[in-house]
């Protein structure tokens, strides 16, 4: 199967702008996100999407394969449907964010073969919450951590794949309403990790797909598929690697960076 993977690479981010760029470990943040996604061992291509010529001149200089797309595009997932609209014998597209610096690889291919397994159109991975993250950031309490609620097992035979994603929010769901909104086990609660696999005809169909009363309220673009009738299967992997959205997400980035570096 030709598996592409497709790294959306906005310039402009509201809490962190220009992040793409940062390169305080000497290479730009996307390089690293790029770099960890090159060692996927069932990916077959790589490709960057952005909207910015200064984005697009970084990656053509570290040699990577890069488009230009449309600044007007409302979501990453039609960025990506621009550039695979004219991908040829290309089976599956992974979606990685650009600001995942350090993915990790088998979390990649664990999705790959979630997908080639569960019948399903789309696939996604989610994790536990920390078990001491009660309240604050990174907890189940954090509105900038999404949350999902998961359905029936997606079996083959007597293997569990994965599970039927319900729903997806900000919110704190389920809601604990015994102890009245207190969470009390964290690791009962699963986070949801912003990558997806699709075909690339269900790609198509999703961005002309209507956006409904759900998405555009919890702004979580995920929720169009749930929305217009469609399956997403979620898999569970043990952890998140951090992401990159605000300024000290990068500072703390560059600081394991650092240390791994000096161990190497």
């Amino acid at each position: 199967m030709n598996t592409t993977i497709i790294i959306p690479a906005r310039f402009a981010s509201t809490r962190f702008p220009e992040k793409m760029l940062k390169d305080e470990t000497g290479w730009p943040l996307i390089r690293h996100t790029y770099e960890q996604a090159k060692k996927s061992k069932a990916a077959t291509d790589i490709i960057i999407a952005t909207d910015d010529a200064r984005i697009f001149d970084a990656c053509k200089y570290f040699g990577a394969d890069v488009v230009m797309t449309s600044a007007n595009h409302p979501t990453g997932t039609d960025r990506l449907a621009e550039v695979a609209k004219n991908l040829k014998n290309v089976d599956l597209i992974v979606n990685v964010q650009g600001d995942e610096p350090e993915i990790e690889p088998e979390k990649i291919d664990a999705l790959i073969a979630l997908y080639n397994a569960a019948n399903a159109p789309m696939a996604t991975l989610v994790c536990p919450f920390p078990k001491d993250k009660m309240t604050g950031p990174g907890s189940p309490l954090d509105l900038n951590c999404n949350k999902v609620v998961l359905g029936a097992p997606v079996k083959n035979g007597s293997t569990t794949l994965g599970y039927d994603a319900l729903y997806f929010s900000r919110s704190l769901i389920p809601y604990p309403r015994e102890n009245a909104g207190a969470v009390t086990d964290p690791s009962s609660y699963f986070m949801h990790l912003g990558i997806y696999a699709y075909s690339p005809a269900f790609l198509q169909t999703y961005v002309a797909m209507p956006q409904g009363k759900l998405e555009m309220t919890e702004k979580l673009e995920q929720l169009r598929v749930l929305e217009n009738g469609h399956r997403i299967v979620a898999g569970i992997v043990d952890r998140a690697t951090p992401g990159v959205d605000t300024r000290e997400d990068y500072d703390a980035f560059v600081k394991r960076w650092k240390a791994a570096a000096c161990h190497e």
